[in-house]
Order: structure tokens, then C-alpha cells, then sequence
């Protein structure tokens, strides 16, 4: 070989070598990179090296932690504003606050339409968070400024705030439900959306992440219920109020802060518009005689890789709920297949199909809400009246009672994420120890024994305090046992329904799922109060202003013998339940 024929030989290999080293960082680069279409801040498809994950989770919970301070102080402290400073009556001030926290859940779903239709998850929060910041410096105003309440009543009877005094500080409130309605639903899916399901380590990784957003809201509630509800007392209304105020404004930067670090979904449009369209549809093709069959082969999909639906990805079909498929058939083939008042996509299908799915689990849990609701009403009316002494110069703040509850969420979720997730994972072989569904269900049983204990204590209460047995008012302690249960009820079922309603939501629908899951919170406290009412008026003596003369325990005994019935009718359902068939695989797929 002459040397011009060496040259020749070693030019192709260097060129070759070259060649490899770029096609494999470009492998590299592409493993790296997240499979279920969110984007930088840039727009283009994250890199899992360099955003999401732990990165940028810190910022969703330190931001939550802040909001839920802020939310929690004005919650345990309206009643007492309402009473003391606007002079309105207990039970017509403890209807107003009920109604306000239920609002508040239930314009979630108002929160979520505009987050998936429009302005994606992190824009609608920071939009949200300046609305509810607005409400919190009115709110504030109200406190502070004499003028926005009536003259201090220094004898019965007191001067009822005027309406216009009134109306500012139902603005500021309603601005504050608005703002927390749009948050709430998104920042828990957010935060979801920094992990990538695809990825094993990852998907771990984001049920510890739901876990430890649930720390950060007791953490919040913690702080709130009890630093904020002590100041309030010991320094006034102007900082009882501002300090939340100046939290809220500070969760804003501190959720921008991770601006660079986040991934984000795009807005996919209306879920609600879909599933319409796929309701008058199937309707249409119904009331043709359309024949739907049980096979998939003669329904209508896109011949993209991507669905019709911007940035979500196919659907496979499934039998369930067939007769929706008729939205899919078509029956004219010259028909506009753009039409999607017409004509359906199998993914839009399913998409509404596995929106019903999870209706039946979200309305065999309402019962636990109502039990929640207790934390903040009858619970504190029980503290009121007994022995809250801590030590000789102390006394504990009755509105902070709901504390023994978000303790024990501190110490529980540690423990469990800690300890008995990887200790149940080598027992079940479930990635995640046990599934979201039993996770629920011992939720559910821990509120059967708290509202169990809660009558037991209050009988003996009653009839201690009553002097029919010995003399000396009971300690407060013994309710810690009815919140810690409380408590453990919230841990189990409140985090198994964040990931149930997230893993089995499609791509444009994570933030309505999540949505539905809080309104139930909402509607909770409103069935909460429709009960005390349904009592009040068939059993008058059950329930007075006097709990001494009231007949709390049969009340309590009743939300038990609820929950009880709850949670026949809750395993049921999840028993009959079948979930997204691309979930079962994936599952499937991390066992193995």
C-alpha cells in the first residue's frame, strides 16, 4: 500500500469516528430528555438533567407551605373578626366562613378550565396568586383601618357593621376564594409535571413528591393555626392579618424563583368543550341506530403520531362505557372529519370515558370531608369550654385545636415515605407499597374510629362537666386522640387521592382531576352544614349554643355510622374498578 493509498484509508475512519462520537451524544442527549412533552422556559422539550425532578420541586413546596400559612391563618380567624370586629352573630358569622371555604374548593374547577384552556398551570397560579394577594391587602385594610368596621362595642347591643363596610370585606373574601380556586388545582399537578412518568426513578420519585406537598400544606396550616392565631390574640387585627399578606405576596417569589428550572404543559384547550362535543356526538349517532360493536377497528383516530388533542398523546380503546364509542363511528364518508360536534377521535373518547371513571370513586368519598369540617367547627367549640391550660401562665388558643391534627401529618408522612413504603414494597412488590386506592380506604377506616372516639368523649365531657360525676372541668388533651385520627385519615386518603386522580387523568386533564378532588373539600363543608341544619330542625335538642345541654356525642355517632356506611360502599367501587389500561402497564412495567 503507497502512502496516497494510506491517506485514503485513514481520512474515512477519522471521518467515521467523528461520526460515531456525534451519534452518540445526540443518543445521549435524546434518553435525556422527557418523554411526556413538557417544555422549558424556552418552549422547547426539557432536559431532565437540567430541569424538573428535586430542581425544582423545592420551589412548588416552599411556595405551598407560604400559600396554605396564609390561607389557614384567615380560615381559623374569620369567625372570631366576624363576631368580635363586624358584630355578626355566632351561627350566622360560623355560615359565612362554611360557605366562603366551600366556595373556595368548588371555583377550583373554574381554576382548571382556565389553566388547561388557556394560560397552562404555572401562569394561571402566579395570575391566581396576585388575585388573592389583592384580597389579602383588603383584607388587611379591613383590620387595620377604623373606618372599614363598626365603632368598638363596649355593651350589648353592638352596632352592625354598615353594608358598605360589609361589602369590602366580602370583596376582599371573594377575592381571596377566587384566588385560592385557581391555585389549588394547579400546583399540586405542577409540581407533578416536574417528573416524568416514563422514567422508573422518576415516577418514584413524584409519589414522594405528593407525599411531602402534603407535609408542606400542614406545615403551613401549622404555623398558621398556631404562631399566627397567638399573634392575632396578643397584638391585633392589623397584624393578625398583614403577616399572611406579606406571606402570600412572598409564595409569588418564591414560585418564580424556579422560573428556569420548571418543565411546563402547554394549555391543550377546554377538556369541557371535548367532552361535550363527544356527549352531542354519540347523542347524534345514537339516535341514527348507529351500530357501535365491541371491537375499536371501525371508530376514528388521527393517523398522526400525536393526537388530536395539541400535546397529548393517544388513547388506546377500551370497552368500558361503549355506547360512547358512537361518537367515534363514522357514518357518512364524506363527512368533515374535523368536525368534532360530528365526529369524535378514539382519544377524545376514552378521554371522557376515563373522566367518568373516577366518579364513582370521588362520590364514595364524600363522607370524609364532612368529618374534616369538624376540625374547624364543633372540635373548636368543645375546646372552648374545657381546660386549656398548658403550665401556670398559658393557656391554649381554642381555634388552634386543629394543631394536634397537622402534628401528627408532620410526624406520620416522614415515617411513612421513610420506612413503611419500602418496607411494603418488598411485601406487595408494588412500586409504591400499597395502591392508591387501599391507601384511600385506610383513610377512610381511620375516620370511622376518630368520629367514634370524638361522641365517646364527649358524653363523658358532658357529663363531667355537668357535675354528675366528679368535679373540675376535662382537658383539652382528650381531643388530641380524635385529631390525631382525624389526622391519619387525612395522610392516607387525602395523598391517595392526589395520585389517584393524577395517574388516572389523561394528559389535558390533570388539573380538572385534580380540581374535582378539592371540590369535594368544598362541597364537604357544605353538606357538612346541611346536616347540623336536617338536625336542628328534627332533633332541636341535639344541637344548641350550650354543648352542655346539647347531645353532641348522637351527632358525632351519626358521622360515624356515615363514614362506616362510606366505606362499604367506597370498597365496593374500588373493587369493581378499572383503571386506564396504559397505566396498568406501566405499573406492570415498574414491577418488573
Amino acid at each position: 500500500m503507497n502512502i496516497t493509498e494510506s491517506t485514503l484509508w485513514k481520512v474515512p475512519m477519522d471521518v467515521i469516528m467523528e461520526s460515531d462520537r456525534f451519534t452518540k451524544e445526540e443518543t445521549l442527549e435524546s434518553s435525556t430528555l422527557v418523554s411526556n412533552g413538557c417544555v422549558n422556559y424556552k418552549g422547547v422539550i426539557a432536559d431532565k438533567r437540567k430541569t424538573g425532578g428535586w430542581k425544582a420541586s423545592p420551589f412548588i413546596i416552599v411556595s405551598e407551605v407560604a400559600e396554605r400559612f396564609a390561607f389557614f391563618a384567615i380560615a381559623v380567624n374569620m369567625v372570631a373578626y366576624l363576631v368580635g370586629e363586624m358584630h355578626q352573630p355566632l351561627p350566622v358569622a360560623a355560615t359565612h366562613v362554611t360557605n366562603w371555604a366551600g366556595a373556595a374548593y368548588v371555583l377550583t374547577l373554574f381554576g382548571a378550565f382556565v389553566a388547561d384552556a388557556y394560560l397552562g398551570r404555572f401562569f394561571t397560579i402566579i395570575v391566581f396568586s396576585c388575585i388573592y394577594a389583592v384580597g389579602m391587602v383588603m383584607l388587611t385594610l379591613s383590620g387595620s383601618m377604623h373606618r372599614l368596621r363598626p365603632p368598638h362595642c363596649t355593651s350589648k347591643p353592638c352596632i352592625p357593621a354598615s353594608n358598605s363596610q360589609t361589602s369590602f370585606l366580602y370583596c376582599a373574601l371573594s377575592l381571596i376564594a377566587l384566588g385560592t380556586g385557581g391555585i389549588k388545582p394547579c400546583v399540586s399537578s405542577f409540581g407533578a409535571d416536574q417528573f416524568d412518568e416514563s422514567d422508573h426513578k422518576e415516577a418514584q420519585k413524584k409519589y414522594a413528591f405528593f407525599n411531602w406537598f402534603f407535609f408542606a400544606i400542614n406545615m403551613g396550616a401549622l404555623f398558621g393555626i398556631t404562631l399566627l392565631v397567638y399573634m392575632q390574640v396578643e397584638l391585633g387585627w392589623s397584624w393578625g392579618f398583614g403577616i399572611p399578606t406579606a406571606a402570600m405576596i412572598s409564595s409569588i417569589f418564591m414560585l418564580g424563583a424556579g422560573y428556569v428550572k420548571y418543565r411546563y404543559q402547554k394549555p391543550m384547550g377546554s377538556a369541557f368543550t371535548r367532552f361535550f362535543q363527544v356527549i352531542v356526538a354519540s347523542v347524534r349517532n345514537l339516535a341514527k341506530s348507529v351500530d357501535v360493536g365491541k371491537g375499536g377497528n371501525c371508530l376514528y383516530e388521527v393517523e398522526t403520531k400525536e393526537s388530536d388533542i395539541f400535546g397529548a398523546r393517544k388513547l388506546s380503546h377500551t370497552q368500558q362505557y361503549r355506547y360512547l364509542d358512537a361518537a367515534a363511528v363514522i357514518t357518512d364518508p364524506y363527512c368533515n372529519t374535523n368536525n368534532r360536534w360530528k365526529l369524535c377521535t378514539v382519544t377524545q373518547v376514552e378521554e371522557f370515558k376515563s373522566f367518568i371513571r373516577i366518579l364513582p370513586v370521588w362520590a364514595s368519598t364524600l363522607a370524609l370531608p364532612i368529618s374534616f369540617a369538624q376540625l374547624s367547627t364543633f372540635f373548636i367549640g368543645q375546646a372552648r369550654i374545657m381546660d386549656r391550660k398548658l403550665g401556670s401562665n398559658f393557656e391554649i388558643p381554642s381555634g388552634s385545636i386543629p394543631v394536634f391534627s397537622a402534628i401528627n401529618a408532620l410526624i406520620l408522612i416522614p415515617i411513612y415515605e421513610k420506612f413503611m413504603v419500602p418496607f411494603l414494597r418488598i411485601k406487595t412488590g408494588h412500586p409504591r407499597g400499597i395502591t392508591s386506592l387501599q391507601r384511600m380506604g385506610i383513610g377512610l377506616i381511620a375516620s370511622i374510629f376518630a368520629m367514634a372516639f370524638a361522641a365517646v368523649v364527649e358524653k363523658a365531657r358532658r357529663e363531667r362537666d355537668s357535675g354528675h360525676q366528679i368535679s373540675g372541668l376535662m382537658s383539652v388533651f382528650w381531643l388530641f386522640p380524635q385529631c390525631f385520627l382525624i389526622g391519619t385519615a387525612e395522610v392516607f386518603t387525602y395523598v391517595g387521592q392526589l395520585e389517584f386522580f393524577y395517574d388516572e387523568a389523561t394528559d389535558g386533564t390533570r388539573s380538572i382531576s385534580s380540581a374535582v378532588f378539592l371540590c369535594e373539600i368544598g362541597i364537604g363543608s357544605w353538606l357538612s352544614s346541611a346536616i347540623v341544619n336536617i338536625i336542628e330542625r328534627v332533633q332541636q335538642g341535639w344541637l344548641r349554643d350550650d354543648l352542655n345541654k346539647s347531645r353532641l356525642d348522637y351527632f358525632y355517632w351519626i358521622l360515624a355510622g356515615l363514614n362506616g356506611v362510606n366505606f362499604l360502599v367506597f370498597s365496593w367501587v374500588a373493587w369493581r374498578y378499572k383503571g386506564r389500561p396504559d397505566m396498568v402497564i406501566e405499573l406492570s412495567a415498574r414491577r418488573n
